[in-house]
């Protein structure tokens, strides 16, 4: 009785110099940092063994000197631990340890544990990951760790994972904190609940919360139901372990009930849990322990009111009779609050607004069920059968599909069992002499962290059965006797030389056990943990240490979480970002920057903030102009009628866009010039000027739903006016817009909205429409950019000293930096960001080396990338690094990803604090020089410019471009610099694009004819001191270079004419055998010369491309991939005086021999393409310049794409452009017919059906006249199969200007 208290007096003692240190200091901050070890009895402590009597564990205080000055266990080893008992559940912020006092016995790490009731102990985890703490040095310094998070428990136990070599494990420990005030309720899981009405007690606000914490075994039950009127509710409820939130439209739980939000994990593991749910007005806020999540909620909940909360069951509104369910909840509550009112209070204080149903106890009832970690690769616990056991029974849970559960071998049969995991399957094999006696599976699914029970029972009637969760989750029998051999090794086998007995051919099981039983009674696994029964190795006994690491998931970018015991995956499939973590984004940025990829006109997706949370964006990529434009399309960009309706005075319309709204707004920020056109037709239909100054119309635009607009295509903000008022030359000049002149004449306002403040359009509004005679129309075209801010944002660094800082780089879990470089230094720190001891850095750490080095707390890492060639050559560089919880990786150019997998239990919070130097360091030392461009830092671009434009030694900008893009421009095309970027100029090419690799083709008629003419001999007499001298000496030729492309059925045939003024030429054709020819005649006196190659059938309708070099006498001909032919003329190599070339029918013939110019009198049927005379382009210049160029067509010349080696048919369907063409006009602001959507279309569908019928029988009958005609033509212009082409490869992109015409293709990168 003395004893009892005596220790109740130093309880008491303790606890209150805890109150008195954890007292409020001067400045009112509440702190929590008393010792709550120091005063504690003896008695409290409890140890794994002691050395002695005077290493008991009641001497391991800090700073004492008492019995060997610590504690010290009988072995030291890694079974070992230390126990403190705080008397009550206590609030834990920091704990201290110190060696045994003069000594060489110390720890130097060790693991926390943390328990209510002395069992199913929970490891403390730093970051959610790392589990062992930093020990000691020596044997007197302290060492303090101040918990990241405070932990509430009673019991706390530390296990030694290291001590001093030279020594043993020695302890001296305290721990800080203050007290813990709660209050608890049990409930039963049967019939148990609490009912709260609200009233004027619990009064509801704008801003309602209920939180509470929560602890259970059971994995499902309902732990809140909050309804209102018409029967709408909210539950949250426990379901595998996770808490639901659902949303029930009915009063019965049977009402099937929809779900709002999942979160937490593995909460049925019997420790505390807190819970809060927050009510705003449009949104509610469910937080799990550390994490939240917001979840909209329906529209009718805003003015919902709650007038009923029920605990641990759904309880019908009015009943007062218990609710029984196996949903009911099972376990304890604590410290349930409504907008800060303590209910567990008024259930106490019987409050008349409080129901209490069932078996309510105001204490919290705790279980013990001890469970026993297998944390792998040496785990394994060694079970003796007393008997012949028949029976075996456990329960398990995993995150691995495969590993050993039990093995034993059989008693009187012989052989060996073997219980395992496989494919996430339960199967169990019987072996004997390296045969299969009987195989059994059961169970699905057994890997998803749940508890499964596992039943393995021989009857006496030969019977062998197998179940899985008592049968739910499957069962398997067998004819088979089965007796337990007097050994059961569970989870794996010791090492051979211990135990040859157990073979275990299958993966070692990671996972948690319970409530294991030989023949129905269960094993006392706290004997096995003393050693007094059985044997284990390297297990933790009395916790299941399982983690869900796909809780909350690390994956990013609704990438798909799957785990191991140690390890989780990403399956980034379809997301559109790539890594580890699926954080990196594999899309381009930007239109430009797929441009500079080399790239053509297509559809891209689009990521405009990489990394970042804005999902890719599908845009039309339109690069045939000098501008690479991003279209983005609405839903309606064609001119459409307006019809008024009855009783309406305005007609408005909506305007949606293929991109979402957070997509779209980023991508016009991003550029530097937007457009988008916004045009009305009218006819007595005013726009905007009114006699009171108000408009009659006006339109929404910019973010969200837009504000309201009052000015008009091609004007300014604000101004409303349209462009003619801003022009000054509107139809009347007392109206600043054309159609408010108010006339019976099509009047037109139109122009482009280019303020991004205003894009994208959203709606129109138009009001003058319902007068007698009002007619209009509108068209609002799609948004049209250019110029990518980010990607050309650039700075040059021209000292080794000179640097740009910002403001500090937060990426804790996910970090990834891109940007590229060019420099003639061989080093130099390209980023740098410092922390206390973490930091962050790449750098280029020689001419073909870059480094990506950091470091969260587990020491420094590097990642190298070697480069074979120099990477210091002032060409752009690419650099892209990651960092994330799962790796770290570095990309440069093309080269091959290098990466580092991070420590599976380490740090992986990246915690920084200093400024972030881009160019250099901190200490001004390794400093780069040169040119750093789009830098960006998750996502997110550095504007390098603007920091350079006021800091010494760095310039913004970096021009020179070409040498590192000069490589795009093909075909001849030369490489132009530009302020940002570059252009290829096709002037010298006979190619057109972006790139000069778009092929120049037509389709050529017998009657076609394109002459190509160069000054005239007496013009250059006239004008010889005039001319530079270049232009006569092109006159005179000593060699020329020919190329070009063609298909053609036709043979005979010509395919390119020079002539010369002293009746000299050179001809290109295919003869009557279909082999190519070349006819030189240089000398006017002589006969001409032909050269004759040896390819065959190159009138066969598939393209091929031929090239003939002269050097003064000799000539090479070379066709597609043939090996090329040599030739050498006899005359003197001069081609004097040329005067032009014609490509199809040579009209002047009189210079030609009598073969030739009968050759040359049939034209040309079929398709040229590419042609390309030394320096001149004869066929692009007739296509694309003939106005400007000296060229004379006659006959139909049509540009196709026949050229390219993807067309089938270059005469039939091709999307062609005819010379002859005059694209179609409104003609005083009238719109085309044919251009304008309204309902009337339809009755004029009617009338062009009608004509179409009357025409196409018109068409049947020509065709029966014609049909000699058609046939002979048919014949001559033959159309080309789709297997012809497909062994040449040639370029197949078109120059078209809009995107209609580019025959769009879609890109998926």
């Amino acid at each position: 009785m003395d004893d009892l208290w005596t220790k109740r007096v130093a309880w008491i003692i303790a606890h209150v110099t805890l109150l008195l240190s954890s007292s409020r200091r001067t400045t009112g901050e509440e702190v929590c940092d008393g010792a709550l070890v120091s005063n504690l009895p003896p008695s409290s402590f409890r140890s794994s063994s002691q050395l002695s009597s005077s290493h008991a564990p009641g001497f391991a205080k800090l700073n004492r000197r008492e019995g060997a000055g610590g504690w010290s266990p009988l072995t030291s080893d890694r079974y070992q631990w230390l126990e403190v008992d705080l008397g009550e559940r206590t609030k834990i912020t920091a704990v201290a340890t110190q060696g045994r006092y003069g000594s060489s016995d110390w720890l130097t790490s060790y693991l926390l544990m943390f328990s209510d009731t002395g069992h199913n102990w929970k490891q403390y985890r730093q970051e959610d990951s790392i589990g062992s703490f930093p020990g000691n040095s020596n044997a007197d310094s302290v060492v303090q760790y101040k918990l990241q998070r405070p932990v509430i428990a009673r019991f706390l136990r530390l296990t030694p994972l290291d001590w001093n070599p030279s020594g043993r494990i020695g302890l001296r420990l305290e721990a800080y904190g203050c007290p813990h005030t709660s209050d608890v309720v049990g409930l039963d899981g049967f019939s148990s609940s609490l009912v709260f009405r609200f009233g004027p007690g619990l009064r509801q606000t704008s801003r309602d919360v209920v939180s509470l914490q929560f602890k259970t075994l059971r994995n499902s039950g309902t732990l809140l139901h909050v309804e209102g009127e018409r029967g709408l509710g909210l539950s949250l409820e426990l379901e595998r372990g996770q808490l639901l939130l659902l949303l029930r439209r009915g009063r019965t739980s049977s009402s099937e009930p929809r779900r709002l939000s999942s979160l937490g994990s593995l909460l049925d593991d019997q420790h505390w849990h807190h819970v809060a749910l927050e009510r705003r007005s449009s949104h509610l806020n469910l937080t799990v322990d550390r994490h939240t999540e917001r979840v909209q909620i329906p529209a009718e909940f805003s003015r919902w009111d709650a007038t009923q909360l029920s605990v641990g069951a759904i309880q019908d509104q009015g009943s007062q009779k218990p609710g029984v369910s196996k949903k009911n909840f099972h376990g304890c509550l604590e410290n349930l609050q409504y907008n800060g009112e303590n209910l567990i209070e008024l259930v106490k204080l019987r409050d008349p607004q409080v129901t209490v149903m069932g078996n309510v106890t105001f204490s919290c009832a705790e279980p013990v069920s001890v469970a026993v970690t297998f944390p792998g690769p040496q785990s394994f616990l060694q079970l003796t059968a007393t008997m012949a056991s028949s029976s075996v029974g456990f329960q398990f849970r995993t995150w691995n599909k495969a590993g050993l559960l039990l093995t034993f071998d059989l008693a009187q049969e012989g052989g060996v069992v073997w219980l395992y995991l496989s494919e996430a399957r339960l199967r169990l094999q019987i072996h004997k002499a390296g045969r299969a006696l009987l195989e059994l599976t059961a169970g699905s699914s057994l890997n998803d962290g749940q508890w499964h029970s596992v039943d393995l029972t021989s009857s006496g009637r030969g019977r062998l059965t197998v179940s899985v969760d008592k049968d739910e989750g499957g069962v398997a029998h067998a004819g088979y006797s089965v007796s337990v051999g007097s050994q059961l090794f569970f989870g794996g086998c010791p090492a051979a030389e211990e135990s040859p007995g157990c073979q275990n051919p299958f993966d070692i099981f990671q996972g948690c056990m319970r409530l294991i039983s030989m023949d129905n009674q269960p094993v006392d696994l706290m004997m096995v943990q003393q050693r007094l029964l059985g044997n284990y190795s390297q297990l933790q006994i009395d916790m299941c240490g399982i983690i869900d690491r796909c809780s909350p998931s690390r994956c990013e970018h609704a990438g798909l979480c799957s785990q191991s015991w140690t390890v989780f995956h990403c399956n980034c499939s379809d997301s559109g970002y790539s890594g580890a973590t699926c954080h990196s984004s594999v899309y381009e940025q930007s239109c430009e920057a797929y441009k500079h990829n080399g790239n053509t006109s297509g559809h891209f997706y689009i990521d405009v903030d990489g990394s970042g949370p804005i999902r890719p964006q599908l845009v039309y990529c339109n690069m045939t102009d000098e501008d690479t434009w991003m279209v983005i399309q609405n839903n309606n960009s064609e001119l459409t009628r307006i019809r008024p309706s009855p009783g309406v005075n305005q007609h408005s319309v909506h305007f949606d866009y293929s991109t979402e709204e957070e997509q779209l707004s980023a991508a016009i920020s991003q550029s530097e010039h937007c457009e988008q056109e916004l045009s009305y037709h009218c006819r007595k239909s005013r726009l905007l000027n009114t006699p009171e100054g108000s408009p009659f119309s006006w339109w929404f635009g910019g973010p969200g739903p837009g504000s309201p607009q009052t000015y008009w295509g091609g004007a300014q903000p604000g101004s409303q006016q349209c462009a003619c008022g801003l022009q000054g030359d509107c139809v009347d000049p007392q109206h600043y817009c054309n159609c408010d002149a108010d006339r019976l004449e099509w009047a037109e306002d139109s122009g482009l909205i280019t303020h991004k403040e205003s894009l994208p359009v959203r709606s129109l509004v138009l009001g003058d429409v319902q007068r007698p005679g009002s007619e209009a129309a509108y068209r609002v075209g799609p948004v049209r950019c250019h110029g990518d801010k980010n990607f050309w944002n650039a700075a040059f660094f021209d000292k080794e000293t000179s640097y740009l800082h910002f403001p500090t780089f937060h990426g804790e879990l996910s970090a990834d930096i891109s940007f590229l470089f060019k420099t003639t230094a061989a080093s130099g720190v390209f980023l740098e960001n410092l922390g206390i001891k973490d930091f962050i850095r790449i750098e280029l750490s020689s001419s073909t080396q870059v480094v990506f080095s950091f470091d969260v707390g587990n020491g420094p890492l590097e990642v190298q990338v070697e480069s074979d060639a120099p990477l210091n050559d002032n060409r752009w560089h690419r650099v892209r690094a990651e960092r994330n919880v799962k790796e770290a990786s570095l990309r440069l150019d093309g080269l091959p990803v290098a990466a580092q997998e991070a420590p599976a239990d380490g740090h992986f919070h990246l915690q920084l604090n200093s400024q972030l130097f881009i160019g250099g360091t901190a200490s001004r030392q390794k400093g780069f020089r040169g040119c750093i461009r789009s830098l960006q830092l998750n996502g997110v671009t550095l504007d390098l410019e603007e920091r350079a434009k006021i800091t010494p030694g760095v310039r913004p900008g970096c021009p020179g471009h070409c040498s590192s893009y000069g490589s795009l421009c093909q075909n001849q095309g030369r490489c132009v610099e530009r302020d940002t970027g570059f252009q290829c100029d096709c002037s010298l090419s006979a190619y057109t694009g972006v790139f000069c690799n778009t092929e120049v083709s037509a389709s050529f008629k017998p009657e076609t004819s394109v002459s190509y003419t160069f000054k005239e001999l007496y013009e250059l007499r006239g004008n010889s001191s005039a001319l530079p001298s270049s232009i006569y000496s092109d006159m005179t030729l000593r060699g020329e270079n020919v190329s070009l492309s063609f298909r053609t059925h036709q043979s005979p045939a010509l395919l390119f004419y020079v002539s010369s003024y002293y009746r000299e030429y050179l001809a290109l054709l295919i003869n009557k055998h279909d082999t190519l020819e070349v006819w030189y005649r240089l000398d006017s006196s002589r006969e001409v010369e032909v050269l004759r190659s040896r390819v065959r059938s190159l009138a066969n309708g598939q393209l091929h491309t031929v090239t003939i070099r002269r050097l003064s006498d000799a000539v090479t001909v070379q066709i597609d991939q043939n090996p090329r032919e040599e030739f050498n003329l006899t005359s003197d190599g001069e081609f004097n005086a040329i005067k032009s070339v014609v490509l199809g029918k040579v009209h002047d013939s009189a210079d030609l021999d009598p073969d030739l110019a009968q050759v040359a009198s049939l034209g040309f049927s079929g398709c040229l393409s590419v042609v390309h005379f030394n320096s001149i382009s004869p066929l692009k210049a007739a296509l694309l310049h003939p106005n400007t160029s000296p060229v004379t067509i006659s006959g139909p010349l049509v540009q196709s794409k026949c050229g390219s080696s993807a067309s089938a048919n270059p005469y039939a369907a091709e999307n062609t452009h005819h010379l002859s063409d005059q694209s179609g006009s409104a003609g005083s602001g009238q719109p085309l017919v044919n251009a304008v959507r309204s309902d009337s279309a339809l009755i004029g569908g009617l009338i062009a059906v009608a004509i179409f019928v009357v025409v196409a029988g018109l068409a049947v009958t020509a065709r029966f006249f014609y049909r000699r005609k058609e046939t002979y033509r048919n014949q001559e212009v033959k159309g080309v199969k789709q297997e012809d082409s497909r062994d040449f490869s040639f370029n197949n992109q078109t120059d078209s200007q809009n995107v209609s015409g580019e025959n769009p293709k879609e890109y998926f990168i």
